[in-house]
């Protein structure tokens, strides 16, 4: 008879999920499942609400990448209007979209993943966490909180909030960037980049020194998604998705309102979570992966210096095939934070930042548009449709974490099966598995929707806890 080992919550993630381990008698793993437990549906919500209320609605998805859903809602309310923004808006989303990039980044390796890879998978959870790295290495802890809080700043200035922005408005922006807000966000830079530079260099030497163990922890082949520019490098804000195969090879590049003919959903009925795939290859053939080691292994090289230098690096990690090992995406996120601080600097030495010219008008309701953004964790669709007043009449986001669901599952299964021993389990063994799951930094509570109704199950107990009924809905 199999036995499970329920790991029960996941820790250091944002969002709700458990695990199941099934083992046999001989303590071997049979197979495992990463179960995503929590539902939103803000889909529904959404719908009766009016297309130009969405950049408001959609940031309260998630407190950690609220500017993600923000901009892309944006984004799709500009096609539902058929306008285009100015070029100094677009400056300024993208600039607003530099510093969700560099503070989600900044929390997760140094507060979420940084205790496992500092202090060790093996250490006691009292002290493998935050409160225990800042104990440990608190110049380290600080560095970290300072360069997330750069990032936090940026959106500060342009949207008055941290958290929870107004700033991205139907084709454009609400407010210009004063001189002074440009100058004190120039004056951080500096330290931020040196700051950011000690992550990359930390995360390289930890991959360096593990290398056997980091390239085969939850290493597996996979199809690829991420998006790019015309050339081929990499992009984050506006550009086309490119999906490659487990060697590399490009399979199709589209524009994100043609993601329906690319992507499919399959459901497991033990998940909220969906599984997206590649259409043409079915599922799960064409499960794939997103995020920062997704969108390094499909770049082709990044525009700016200091990071397309790092990007060399990770060129040669595998002889310029797809890095495969899932603790890389450690170092692929902070070489997107050297990228995002580099383009910041870009952005503000640009004339047109400071420019007035930042919204464009417009009546008219199309009555259907796709946007499309890279979020921290990687590719975010907003799919609007709406009546001809502009009313939301159906709903569909596809979540950056939804993306990495087969990943992550995939990953649990093949650690579980690597380091868990039914019979002497550890503490170490199940923190492994947890870390599998912390690489692809997942955010749940914005990524879970059911199609149909969802079930609900209803357990009637008696005085002394019996079950005297039950009943099930949907």
């Amino acid at each position: 008879m199999s036995r499970k080992i329920m790991i029960e919550p996941v820790t250091r993630i944002e969002g709700h999920a458990k695990i199941s381990i099934y083992v046999d008698d001989d303590g071997q793993v049979e197979r495992a499942f990463f179960h995503v437990n929590e539902f939103r549906g803000f889909e529904k919500f959404c719908e009766g609400r009016m297309f130009y209320e969405m950049p408001w609605i959609t940031p309260r998805i998630c407190g950690i990448c609220p500017v993600s859903h923000h901009l892309a809602a944006a984004k799709t309310a500009d096609g539902i209007a058929g306008v285009a923004p100015t070029r100094t808006a677009n400056l300024l989303r993208e600039l607003m979209h530099m510093g969700q990039i560099i503070q989600s980044h900044a929390l997760h390796f140094f507060e979420l993943a940084g205790p496992d890879l500092i202090l060790g998978f093996d250490a006691s959870p009292a002290v493998r966490n935050v409160a225990g790295l800042i104990q440990q290495q608190p110049e380290l802890a600080l560095k970290g909180v300072g360069l997330r809080r750069y990032g936090q700043e940026i959106i500060r200035t342009l949207g008055e909030k941290k958290v929870h922005p107004r700033f991205a408005v139907v084709g454009g922006v609400n407010a210009a960037l004063t001189p002074a807000g440009r100058d004190a966000i120039l004056a951080g830079i500096d330290q931020s980049l040196a700051d950011a530079k000690l992550g990359v260099n930390l995360a390289r030497s930890w991959l360096e020194e593990h290398g056997d163990y980091a390239t085969h922890f939850a290493s597996f082949p996979c199809g690829y998604m991420g998006m790019v520019q015309d050339d081929g490098a990499l992009e984050l804000f506006e550009g086309k998705i490119r999906l490659t195969d487990c060697n590399g090879r490009e399979l199709v590049r589209f524009a994100g309102a043609q993601y329906l003919d690319h992507v499919g959903e399959h459901v497991e009925p033990w998940s909220y979570l969906k599984f997206p795939y590649y259409l043409p290859f079915g599922w799960p053939d064409g499960s794939y992966r997103v995020g920062p080691l997704a969108r390094l292994n499909v770049a082709s090289h990044i525009s700016t210096p200091l990071a397309n230098e790092e990007h060399k690096r990770w060129k040669a990690l595998n002889g310029g095939k797809p890095v495969e090992g899932t603790l890389y995406y450690h170092y692929a996120r902070m070489i997107e934070v050297i990228y995002a601080l580099e383009r910041v600097q870009q952005l503000l030495d640009d004339p047109d930042i400071l420019s007035n010219d930042i919204v464009v008008n417009s009546n008219e309701v199309t009555g259907h548009a796709v946007g499309a953004i890279e979020a921290p964790r990687g590719t975010l669709f907003h799919d609007y449709h709406t009546d001809g007043d502009g009313k939301l009449t159906r709903v569909n986001f596809i979540i950056a974490t939804g993306h990495n669901n087969w990943a992550m599952n995939k990953a649990v299964e093949e650690v579980a099966k690597g380091y868990v021993d039914g019979n002497h389990l550890t503490e170490g063994m199940l923190n492994r598995v947890e870390a599998a799951i912390r690489a692809y930094d997942p955010c749940l509570s914005c990524s879970t929707h059911a199609v149909g109704q969802m079930p609900l199950a209803v357990s009637l107990l008696g005085p002394g806890g019996q079950e005297l009924d039950y009943r099930v809905r949907g």
